[in-house]
């Protein structure tokens, strides 16, 4: 309501003082007017884009999840590229950005990353990254220097807090703690402080070493394990009433929400919005709110893309 009374007010104050520069016809007025209606039009599109942000829990903060698909090294390296991704996003925006936990790949990349990002409305723009990714690139760990597509699944959820009641079953979990490990074998700790979660109905599994502490290590991970139930019963009902398609597909063919290529041009395009950038680096540098902008438009028309390519 402030955010439109604001807008209203600026209005009024450039409509004034637009006829009041028609009647002296003062250019220093006239420039002022000019200078009014641009911070007005920034002001508008932000509160447009605020206003598509309108879903419970669009406000919290987001867990992000990366899973590198099948391919080894290829499939690994593009994991890490996407960690990157949205390590520069968050950070970008001035959000805090905090690595839980993350398994190295046997020679580059990782095979699966935890990451949370804090700050307002993170999960209400991250939301539109669920899902798989597609890279198409000349490879650099191939020495004939051929052309590789690789995959990596993404998953956000938001980070519920005692607000939100998901009850769990000890019963149904699985706790197992192991020595925290840093890359190159450097040792984040001596002591066995990791912790990995199992929660046997869903086969969500959840690990933390980010702290030296076992104990501040399972608080974090039955959080991400809530959080993750939680955002698994919202998809449920998301389902039922048709408002969006399953996120549970195969990291493969046919299934990504994404394809970015740097090889034989570069773009950028989402599937599901039609949304194309030119700009591959800017993108793969944190440069996502097109992205995002055009998935929460099309969450409110239910204007999708049909048909999408896979040929870019």
């Amino acid at each position: 309501m402030n955010s439109f009374l604001g807008l209203e007010r600026g209005y009024q104050d450039a409509s004034t003082l637009f006829e009041l520069s028609e009647q002296e016809k003062d250019e220093s007025v006239i420039a002022e007017v000019s200078t009014l209606v641009s911070d007005l039009a920034a002001q508008f599109e932000k509160a447009e884009f605020q206003k598509m942000l309108s879903e419970e829990q669009d406000p919290l903060n987001a867990i992000v999840t990366i899973n590198a698909g099948a391919g080894g090294t290829e499939s690994q390296d593009w994991a890490q590229m996407l960690l990157r991704m949205y390590q520069r996003w968050g950070q970008d925006k001035g959000f805090k950005v905090e690595l839980l936990d993350a398994l190295a790949g046997e020679e580059a990349g990782i095979k699966s990353a935890t990451l949370t990002i804090s700050g307002p409305y993170a999960y209400g723009q991250l939301k539109s990254e669920a899902g798989v990714h597609r890279l198409v690139r000349i490879s650099p760990f191939d020495s004939n220097a051929r052309r590789h597509t690789s995959f990596t699944s993404v998953f956000v959820t938001p980070e519920i807090d005692d607000d939100f009641e998901v009850v769990i079953n000890p019963a149904d979990l699985r706790i197992d703690v192991y020595r925290s490990g840093g890359k190159g074998g450097q040792g984040v700790n001596t002591t066995d402080s990791a912790v990995r979660i199992t929660h046997y109905p869903s086969g969500i599994v959840v690990a933390v070493q980010q702290e030296r502490s076992q104990i501040k290590n399972k608080d974090i991970a039955m959080k991400i394990l809530k959080s993750r139930l939680y955002e698994r019963h919202l998809e449920e009902e998301r389902k039922k009433q048709d408002l969006i398609e399953s996120k549970k597909m195969d990291i493969a063919w046919g299934s990504q929400i994404r394809s970015y290529v740097l090889h034989p041009y570069k773009m950028v395009k989402d599937h599901r919005t039609g949304s194309v950038s030119s700009a591959a680096e800017k993108v793969l540098d944190g440069d996502l709110d097109q992205f995002v902008k055009a998935f929460l438009t099309c969450r409110i028309t239910g204007e999708w893309a049909r048909g999408g390519s896979d040929d870019v």
